[in-house]
């Protein structure tokens, strides 16, 4: 019979130390320092925990990673400017410039009526403040080839994250109309939200802006023989106020002051434009109807369906906590209240909080629950309730201290940084569990008390430097996610450096800690031996461990078929970049045809709102058309951005899910003409100032004819949506309409013009003023500040015959109608112009639908607009969005992951010192990742680079069972001398299986340790739970079938290993296994 018992102290002195335990003395004499050095060990560790326990508090919470690129924009206003006008002479020239800027990724541009966009993207880690000097910088050098008084800007300090806050100012008792709730929001609220710490910027949108609106009649003008130009000039020197420094009166000093500032209607009316012959003063009231109106708009807003209102958006600076922002903005709310007007309330519309708090509730939640499942895991399998702290001790101080780095990282608290800390707890504990296992079967065999402490001390040294490079390498093997770049580096790399520090720690704890707290907690009777679940783990596994030894070439055949036959499943999963990373608010974007008039643009807005808060789970709808005032939206007046809040999913209906609700929604609001992209709010605005992209997919055309650019993407918007292979997954596609635009053209004849000693910009100057209007001058009203706009009234400019008589003044004095000096030509031009780098482009926007993930539609996309779309010489398409990125990632991948391999098998041979032991251990892996296939196929999960974050997770999971394993079955080899001669396979296998089945219950531990702690969020529901499933779920799968192949079938390969190299030396003393 083969004798079982542990090697005696004696034995072990006679047979020689294996080459891996020589390799981690150093971790055996660091184990032995803290055990008897338990006092200083634990007093460093909590003045450890206690920084961490502070850097935990000061952390700053979000929802998500700020996904947003390095950027600056640079905003510049030129009123009245037609988009291909602004193209040439402000966007394109400044595009040009900044591609100089030293660590420039691309640069972007966009013209709209009377604005240029232009978007500096930077490489990933450049100091946004440092990018922001260097525009500066070079903005001086190109402010000469821009137009006359012509003044860029920079944007705000933010990214596309800082939406984090908007509301609405309602009155519903109709005592404001809503050019005074503009006035309260721009010059008072607007104001006192601004000087909030951590405010960038608080844009308006919707209502009106008041303007003092000078309408001239042309013939009343000409009867006095005054041009228009002179108008304007004696309107602003009407407008001032000036000082005279002081004057002393009476021992008094005396400010002397100039008191003209023009105050209201009356005083407008009164300003003197000239003099008659009879030097008479003319009044501007003789020759022009003074009104107070509306400003131009190009933005509305509307609130819940019933009508326009007057909204806010908060801006926060980059690098603010978001949560802070939020709650000292809402603080400041509660106190301006008191002094708005009576009737008016603030109204939130959209609250990132709401967000935040459900995302840190989601992984707070699933972190206390995997804690718990832990230590009643623990707890079942030792029965000792001093050994179970030691390592629920461990795991809370080892997650605090992963936020020390975090704190000097900057990193936020937020769904992907909680989550890495809580896919490793797990693995964690794996040490503590080992530790523990083993201490009890040493001292269950021992029983000798006097020798306790050096007993638990030699049982921590002989798992210890397994277990530290088991833990070693499950770190190591993340560092393929440090590698992603862009938007999936700025995603993962939270989790990346989160489990990495959490995993770091807990190994470093492994050695020091714990060895601390077992010397001083691990007392009283063992009772894990007679633990009823033990005995039947073994009764259940023995059995099956040897029938796997005795035939262990079926075992291994029926492994490797296993294997094989998952490779077919693997093709069918499907490839997507990321799945819906839910915001618990959706952002409808329906986009309509260039040349809608802001006024049905309202109507269709409103009645778009209306039907959408007819839905039992909408809280409450935020409808927007065109753009705010901040240089950070770049919508035009073609676009709808509505923010769609809704109730918490227990209010909703029952069964239904978040695709079934934008089905139902997308079914209802089917306006002809304007397809429906549905999105989240932070990655679409993210995307819109990253790339231009508000969809899940954006196809980019580039060339250098805006017609021939049109009709190539509205070729490729047909092709997807007629054929058969893209059509089924298109919710809609739509082609930027680059020359949908109407303009009304007054081609100046120079020859005509000359006659009447007229150049082009006198003409011109007449045009802009009559038709367009003047700023004139501003008025200042206490805080306020209104704009005077000189122009022809309505009737004089409504028509073409209107415009046929608009009258230009010549040197002579006399009056010539404009048609003697212009054409008036109907065209169509671009409402919009884009470009990338200095070429011109044109967006295809996409959003795809059912279950085929964006990478699979992009590759049967390409193959239809190869067929059926004719590209023309020198132009070319780029695939943006979600593909782009998951392209980037996988290209990164293939390369870094088999190098992250290499490293991890180095380490190994490093710890084990042979080759075959270190391609045993990594025999795991293949048998991992067949259960993450296969439970990845049954959860109708795609392939994606958080699928892919999860897998490698699971790898260094998988390699650590791999070594924990060859660990045990090394006491196989021990007391060779045992082995009866004549039986001496049979006893080897007996001994085989007694060694793998004793160590059941720390391999179960281990593995059902994180197994069972990533139950709870795998089966989460939360915001941000679509992501963190898609990691979990390898794991599990991966845990599942990486254990039931180490329990049973490496028994059977190192069986079939070590068992042909049995050979007798020495008169059968010794047993010598081949290598």
């Amino acid at each position: 019979m083969v004798d079982l018992k542990e090697p005696t102290r004696g034995d072990k002195a006679e047979s020689k130390q294996p080459e891996h335990q020589q390799s981690g003395s150093w971790v055996a004499w660091l184990i032995s320092y803290c055990s008897h050095k338990p006092g200083i060990t634990i007093l460093l560790v909590l003045i450890a925990a206690v920084w961490g326990y502070r850097s935990f508090l000061q952390a700053p919470l979000d929802a998500i990673p700020d996904l947003s690129d390095a950027q600056v924009i640079v905003y510049t206003p030129w009123q009245g400017r037609s988009p291909d006008l602004v193209e040439d002479q402000i966007t394109y020239p400044l595009t040009t410039a900044l591609l100089s800027v030293p660590n420039v990724r691309f640069v972007r541009g966009q013209s709209f009526l009377g604005s240029s966009f232009v978007y500096v993207i930077f490489e990933d880690g450049t100091d946004i403040y440092w990018a922001r000097s260097r525009v500066l910088e070079y903005l001086n050098t190109v402010s000469s080839q821009l137009p006359d008084n012509v003044q860029p800007t920079l944007g705000p300090d933010a990214t596309g994250v800082g939406w984090v806050f908007q509301y609405a100012l309602v009155d519903k008792t109709g005592l404001h109309d809503l050019a005074e709730l503009r006035a309260i929001q721009d010059f008072k609220l607007r104001y006192w939200l601004t000087a909030i710490d951590g405010v960038a910027e608080v844009a308006s949108i919707g209502g009106f802006v008041k303007e003092y609106q000078v309408q001239v009649d042309p013939y009343r003008l000409a009867s006095f023989g005054i041009g228009l130009p002179k108008v304007i000039e004696a309107i602003r020197r009407s407008n001032n106020d000036v000082g005279g420094r002081v004057l002393e009166i009476a021992g008094h000093e005396h400010f002397i002051r100039g008191r003209g500032y023009l105050k209201s209607r009356a005083d407008l009316e009164k300003v003197v434009i000239g003099v008659d012959a009879n030097h008479v003063p003319i009044k501007l009231s003789q020759v022009a109807d003074v009104t107070l109106g509306p400003a131009m708009q190009r933005g509305l807003a509307e609130l819940d369906g019933e009508g326009q209102t007057v909204g806010g958006i908060v801006v926060m600076r980059y690098g603010e906590n978001a949560l802070n922002v939020i709650e000292r903005i809402k603080q400041r709310l509660k106190e301006v209240q008191a002094g708005l007007p009576e009737g008016v309330e603030v109204v939130i519309t959209y609250d990132r909080s709401d967000l935040i708090k459900r995302a840190i509730d989601t992984l707070k939640h699933a972190l206390i629950e995997e804690m718990a499942v832990v230590s009643l895991i623990i707890m079942a399998f030792l029965l000792h309730v001093r050994s179970a702290l030691v390592a629920c001790i461990t795991l809370p101080i080892a997650i605090l201290l992963a936020f020390i780095p975090m704190g000097f990282q900057g990193l936020t608290a937020n769904i992907m940084s909680l989550g890495g800390i809580a896919v490793a707890i797990g693995a964690m504990v794996d040490a503590a569990v080992v530790m523990m296992d083993n201490i009890h079967k040493r001292l269950d065999q021992s029983g000798d008390p006097l020798v306790r402490k050096a007993v638990i001390i030699r049982a921590m040294q002989d798992v210890g430097p397994s277990i530290f490079f088991s833990l070693v390498i499950i770190t190591i093997s993340f560092v393929p996610v440090f590698a992603l770049e862009a938007t999936e580096g700025r995603l993962f790399k939270p989790l990346a450096f989160t489990k990495t520090y959490s995993m770091a720690f807990a190994a470093i704890l492994s050695v020091t800690l714990i060895p601390a707290l077992a010397v001083l907690l691990v007392r009283g009777k063992i009772h894990a031996e007679r633990n009823p679940l033990n005995r039947w783990l073994l009764a259940l596994f023995l059995p099956m461990i040897r029938f796997c030894i005795r035939f262990r070439w079926p075992v291994i055949a029926v492994a490797v078929v296993s294997l094989v036959l998952t490779w077919p499943v693997a093709r069918q999963l499907g490839n997507e970049f990321m799945p819906p990373l839910n915001e618990g608010s959706i952002l409808f974007m329906p986009t309509a045809l260039p040349g809608m008039s802001i006024t049905e643009a309202g109507k269709v807005l409103q009645s778009m709102d209306a039907q959408l808060k007819t839905f039992p789970e909408v809280e409450r709808v935020f409808g927007k058309v065109g753009r705010s005032t901040s240089a950070t939206d770049p919508a035009p007046l073609s676009m709808v951005e509505t923010v769609i809040t809704l109730k918490p999913k227990n209010q909703w209906r029952e069964g239904l899910t978040w695709d079934d609700l934008i089905a139902e929604m997308d079914e209802k609001l089917r306006y002809p003409g304007m397809p429906n992209i549905w999105w989240m709010p932070i990655q679409t605005r993210t995307e819109m100032l990253a790339t231009g992209i508000r969809s899940t997919l954006g196809i980019k055309v580039f060339g250098d004819d805006l017609s021939q650019i049109e009709a190539t993407a509205v070729a490729i918007e047909k092709a997807l949506q007629a054929d058969s292979r893209t059509a089924p997954y298109t919710r809609s596609a739509f082609a930027e309409r680059l020359t949908g635009g109407y303009f009304l053209d007054f081609d100046i004849n120079r020859e005509a013009a000359a006659r009447y000693g007229l150049n082009v910009m006198d003409v011109e100057e007449v045009l802009m003023a009559a038709v367009g209007g003047m700023p004139a001058t501003q008025t200042v009203e206490g805080r306020e500040r209104y704009q005077v706009m000189v122009r022809y009234a309505r009737d004089y400019r409504d028509s073409i015959e209107a415009l046929e008589k608009v009258l230009v003044p010549t040197k002579t004095g006399t009056q010539v109608p404009i048609t003697e000096v212009a054409d008036i030509e109907f065209r169509t031009g671009a409402p919009m112009i884009r470009n990338e780098d200095g070429q011109l482009v044109g967006f295809v926007f996409v959003d795809l639908k059912g279950d085929l993930g964006v990478a699979d539609y992009v590759t049967q996309a390409k193959q239809v607009v190869s067929e059926q779309v004719a590209l023309p010489a020198g132009y070319r398409l780029g695939w943006a969005g979600q593909f782009q990125y998951f392209e980037r990632a996988k290209a990164k991948l293939q390369w870094v992951i088999p190098a992250t391999l290499l490293a991890v098998f180095f380490l190994l041979y490093l710890h084990r010192g042979r080759f075959s032991d270190t391609m045993f251990v990594l025999s795991a892996m293949p048998f991992a990742l067949m259960g993450s296939i296969w439970l990845l196929f049954l959860l109708n999960y795609k392939l994606s680079v958080a699928v892919w974050v999860g897998m490698i997770a699971m790898a260094g999971l998988a390699a650590e069972l791999g070594l924990l394993m060859l660990h045990y079955l090394d006491d196989a080899l021990q007391k060779p001398d045992a082995l009866d001669s004549t039986n001496r396979l049979e006893e080897f296998h007996e001994k085989v299986a007694q060694s793998a089945a004793q160590r059941i219950r720390p391999m179960l531990m281990t593995s059902l340790t994180l197994l069972i702690s990533l139950v709870p969020i795998l089966i989460s529901d939360g915001t941000g739970a679509d992501v963190m499933k898609r990691i979990a779920a390898p794991m599990v799968g991966g845990t599942a079938s990486a254990l039931i192949a180490v329990l049973l079938v490496f028994p059977a390969i190192f069986a079939l290993w070590k068992g042909p190299g049995l050979m007798l030396t020495n008169g059968g003393n010794h047993l010598k296994i081949k290598q």
